[in-house]
């Protein structure tokens, strides 16, 4: 989790108190009236799930409560519920040695990631993943592996309800973690909130509801909520008949904000395969890696200070340096004259640096700042030559508000990780490509590939990029004066999608006119609900 305050012992150890209005309906919604269960939490803290339990005066066989901090072990200890073993220890080693099976798992794992492990909890979560016959990443996150491990430990029969980071619907660590669910379960609820959760941090968080009953459907709903207050007035009855199908080649689950006619829509385009995919028309790749952005990326008024000219090199560093779909050297020009950090520092081997001593003025003056001291730099035989200097003739903004854009690099300008690079493929045409991505369809799939973050700023990796559907046809080059044009003249977009579908789609690929409107309905749809998060944010901050 990205923290806005300073570290507490409790964020540093990755668990986050659960409201209680959270605990109470995820208790309320697992029980239902049932009065035979064993019941475990895997992470239990200070015992929020454990109160609710015991002030819903439920009826049950059994609970164990796991928890690795021994301060917070004693503090559940301290609520004395009733048939309840707090045991102090690690949940990953309790999974893989335990032979007791449990009817209801609940609870709010921690969120550390890999590197922050033991070696002991590495091996154990290796183990769990090995266990379910999934293959385990270094990149997977504690909350991860107590989901895979919890599920493990159900009956035949029996559910599982966990608040969890709202990255399980998107991120690409967790697609084996979907897979695993849509498998393994009959029934999915997802119960997301307009509001944060947690006051202290910039993560939205969901609320997985799973249930295996031994049936052979397996379906999933999304219900978005207010707050965690408006738990108190929802009917639990309502999670029991979900209607979407799961999709099981794993695409993410922002799938699931859609109607089930808005998912049949876009997954009979992925089937069919009649609209290819951006792979396979250009390969995308990160910007230029420099390892420290302040240091080699840096205004006209810096390089003609230390006599640097012969080492600087065009630059796009940032969107906002971007006013449209082809960068010109126009641009370029206008943004270093705004002192802009329009130039990237191409420094070769010191040894080569002797005759320029305000060149290496600039150099000491980086070490004594210890940018040499950096990961990226430091593990460089010279911290000062930055790796893979490559211009690509196309540019994919990483981190976007409205809308990602696409654009033409006519300036031959280089470009750090804010912008992926892109190589078009020798049967595409550069303009072609351009102009045929700016339409509704595509930047629907770009809401579903992508992850939304704080702030309602969608990215979107090199990978994702790939993956989102590309209309592409030749003539849509004619497109691209046009668009060009219009985004210069801040014209909304929605115009220029107007002028846009109607060619791409409905000329080029034969879309009717309520096709056009329903895959522009799903774009707004899925990026008004992140923009909207993301003043919410703003207005919490």
């Amino acid at each position: 989790m990205q923290l806005i305050k300073k570290a507490s012992k409790e964020k540093l150890r990755g668990g986050f108190y659960t409201p209680e209005p959270i605990a109470s309906f995820v208790m309320k919604w697992a029980i239902n009236g049932n009065k035979k269960f064993d019941i475990l939490e895997p992470s239990c803290g200070d015992g929020v799930f454990l109160e609710a339990i015991q002030k819903g005066n439920y009826k049950y066989k059994s609970v164990t409560a796991i928890e690795y901090d021994e301060i917070e072990a004693n503090k559940s200890k301290q609520i004395k519920l009733v048939k309840s073993n707090v045991i102090h220890s690690d949940f990953h080693k309790y999974c893989i040695n335990t032979k007791q099976k449990f009817d209801i798992v609940v609870g709010n794992p921690p969120y550390i990631r890999y590197q922050y492990f033991d070696k002991k909890q590495q091996k154990y979560a290796s183990e769990i993943f090995l266990k379910a016959n999934l293959k385990y990443s270094k990149l997977t996150n504690a909350w991860v592996s107590f989901v895979v491990g919890s599920s493990l430990l159900l009956k035949e029969k029996g559910k599982i309800g966990f608040v969890l980071p709202a990255e399980i619907l998107q991120v690409s660590y967790a697609q084996t973690l979907r897979e695993f669910l849509a498998h393994f379960y009959n029934k999915i609820n997802i119960v997301s909130f307009e509001k944060l959760v947690f006051p202290d941090i910039q993560q939205e968080v969901v609320l997985l509801l799973c249930e295996k009953n031994g049936s052979n459907t397996h379906l999933i709903e999304h219900l978005e909520l207010s707050d965690a207050e408006a738990l108190a007035k929802l009917d639990v009855s309502k999670l029991k008949s979900p209607k979407k199908r799961i999709d099981f080649k794993s695409n993410k689950w922002t799938f699931y904000f859609l109607d089930q006619n808005e998912i049949d829509f876009l997954e009979k385009f992925q089937e069919e395969q009649i609209i290819k995919k951006f792979g396979a028309y250009a390969k995308v790749e990160v910007g230029i890696t420099t390892g420290a952005n302040p240091f080699f990326t840096v205004p006209l008024s810096t390089v003609q200070f230390y006599n640097m000219e012969k080492y600087a090199k065009p630059l796009v560093g940032r969107s906002v340096q971007v006013p449209s779909i082809i960068f010109t050297k126009k641009d370029w020009n206008k943004n270093r004259a705004n002192e802009a950090r329009t130039h990237l520092l191409t420094f070769p081997q010191i040894s080569d640096l002797k005759g320029d001593i305000s060149v290496l003025d600039y150099i000491t003056w980086g070490e004594e700042e210890k940018v040499n001291e950096g990961y990226k730099c430091g593990i460089r035989d010279e911290w000062q030559i930055v790796p893979s200097l490559r211009i690509s003739e196309a540019l994919f903004i990483r981190r976007n508000n409205l809308y990602p854009k696409l654009i033409i690099n006519e300036a031959k300008a280089y470009t750090t990780d804010t912008m992926h690079r892109v190589t078009v493929k020798s049967n595409t045409k550069l303009e072609a490509l351009t102009a045929s991505y700016y339409n509704s369809l595509s930047f629907a799939f770009s809401e579903i590939c992508g992850r939304s973050h704080g702030g309602g700023v969608l990215e979107l990796m090199p990978n994702e990029v790939e993956e989102i559907l590309l209309p592409y046809n030749e003539n849509n080059a004619e497109l691209l004066p046009v668009i060009d044009k219009m985004i210069r003249a801040k014209k909304d977009i929605s115009e220029i999608l107007k002028i846009t579908n109607d060619k791409i789609l409905k000329d080029n690929f034969g879309f009717s006119d309520s096709e056009i409107e329903l895959a522009d309905s799903i774009w707004k749809k899925l990026s008004k609900r992140r923009l909207n998060r993301g003043k919410k944010l703003k207005n919490k901050l």
